[in-house]
């Protein structure tokens, strides 16, 4: 008897310690817009497997980025910093130094500090190396393992900047050493074809004026210039396939203590050039082939994690780094092929956009061991990762790190339906979010991004809206609430001149 009471305790003990430390696998799509899932009421596009994770999960229906374009939010995830605070964290060249700082505490090394196995998969696009003049011949560090990752296999930046080729862990995978890599982002280097000069070679005809015509990588003109590394240079079509088994990889060789994946999907990105199998599938042209290809690979990673016995103890969010764009350097028929979708869904704006379309992003959280399927309008950000998992982990974070983050904790659990009290979010002009009000700061420039067909938000002047009632931002209402617009403006330089940073 005295046994089998002590078998029961160790039982107890280890289940408790196993609610404790779930697996985690976040998963960040790549200019995927509020409107963009059937779940969130997509009608021309149907996504099943992002349907089964937020049908037995928690979809955040106020859940955002903290800016409208990708590094900035990618920083702001990873540090748990206001992006805007430190300069040089815009949309980074290809060839950009690490912009995340080495030694400080952040979302990986807080898995890392809780004894979790931590890696990074896909997109990266926040800098390798301490400056822009590297050799990607040889190891590139500072990068993904320097701050948190045990292991990362990725691209430096986006699938249309240089270089286009992989990196595991410090190394360029399958480099010829007698083919050496440069890039430059200033100067025509090699004798590689360009778009511009040579655009009867492109498979994918570049916008004018976007600057996707410098080196021709797999018939597609790129932002950049890069020569060597012939046998290195990916196929974008493989993309996906090749970042799928490197996650799949990952996940079994750790499937028995507790790890963190981050899985930093290229979809729906350009160049949009899904695999054969999704290729016009969606009936909406490249881009929604591509988020078909992006559905398919989370129910893979899905259906892995249930195989493998992990399901009911394996935290999966998913989000996307900022709103959806069509027409963003290639002619691939985003725009005439859109067929009634809207890729935002009610929101007004998009990627670069100071208007809900640019943050309000996708946002499931599942969890079958400690969540409850359901709907939040909770206030949450992805910012507030970072102090949320250190509070699930027991992790003790000072203030002064990650002090933009809140522990919003219990809004992703389901058991606190208004999360922050107040969010700053960057789509060119600031703006905050307070208690259901939104207010956006005066902005020069147009109103119109005619380039990508995108309302800025900008205005010369202020905007006020109640998103409780008007989610779309049709109705300013700062000319009938002076004083409110005043008390907002203040709040947010009051966010501004906070220290601890």
């Amino acid at each position: 008897m005295k046994f089998l009471f002590l078998f029961i305790a160790v039982s107890l003990t280890m289940n408790a310690f196993s609610q404790e430390k779930p697996n985690v696998i976040l998963i960040c799509a790549d200019d995927l817009g509020y409107g963009d899932l059937s779940c969130y009421g997509a009608t021309k596009i149907h996504t099943p497997n992002l349907d089964r994770l937020a049908s037995t999960g928690l979809r955040l229906t106020n859940g955002h980025s903290t800016s409208a374009t990708c590094t900035p939010s990618r920083y702001a995830m990873m540090t748990g910093n206001y992006p805007w605070r430190k300069k040089g964290t815009g949309i980074l060249p290809g060839d950009a130094a690490l912009i995340i700082p080495t030694g400080q505490k952040n979302l990986p090394l807080v898995f890392k500090g809780a004894g979790y196995a931590t890696g990074i998969i896909g997109k990266w696009h926040l800098g390798l190396g301490t400056q822009v003049e590297k050799d990607w011949n040889n190891e590139i560090k500072p990068g993904p393992n320097e701050v948190g990752f045990d292991y990362s296999f990725i691209f430096p930046a986006t699938a249309d900047r240089v270089p286009t080729v992989f990196l595991q862990n410090h190394s360029v995978v399958a480099l010829d050493k007698n083919d050496p890599i440069a890039v430059d982002y200033k100067h025509k280097i090699g004798t590689d074809p360009t778009g511009k000069e040579h655009p009867e070679l492109l498979k994918m005809k570049s916008s004018p004026g976007q600057g996707h015509d410098n080196t021709i990588v797999n018939g597609i003109g790129r932002i950049g210039y890069m020569s060597g590394g012939h046998m290195a240079r990916w196929v974008d079509e493989e993309l996906s396939y090749t970042f799928l088994s490197q996650a799949q990889g990952f996940i079994e060789e750790h499937k028995t203590k507790p790890f963190f994946l981050y899985l930093a999907l290229t979809e729906p990105h350009v160049p949009r050039m899904p695999g054969t199998q999704f290729k016009d599938k969606s009936g909406l042209g490249a881009r929604g082939d591509a988020i078909l290809q992006m559905d398919w690979v989370v129910g893979e990673v899905m259906k892995q994690v249930q195989a493998l016995g992990l399901a009911k103890n394996t935290l999966i969010i998913f989000t996307s780094d900022n709103g959806p764009v069509l027409d963003d350097g290639y002619q691939d028929e985003a725009v005439p092929r859109l067929n009634g979708h809207t890729p935002a869904g009610l929101l007004r704006g998009g990627k670069y956009s100071a208007l809900e379309g640019g943050t309000r992003m996708p946002f499931i959280v599942n969890w079958p061991a400690r969540i409850k399927p359901g709907v939040s309008n909770a206030l949450v950000s992805q910012i507030d990762l970072v102090r949320s998992m250190s509070v699930l982990l027991g992790q003790q974070l000072p203030a002064t790190l990650a002090s933009d983050s809140e522990d919003m904790l219990a809004a992703l659990l389901g058991k606190d339906k208004s999360g922050r009290r107040t969010l700053v979010l960057q789509g060119g002009p600031l703006s905050v979010i307070s208690e259901d009000w939104k207010y956006i700061t005066p902005g020069a420039g147009p109103a119109y991004d005619k380039l990508v067909g995108i309302e800025t938000g900008n205005s010369p002047s202020a905007q006020l809206y109640h998103l409780k009632n008007d989610v779309a931002e049709k109705d300013n209402l700062a000319e009938k609430y002076p004083e409110k617009v005043k008390e907002l403006a203040a709040l947010l330089e009051r966010i501004k001149n906070q220290v601890n940073h």
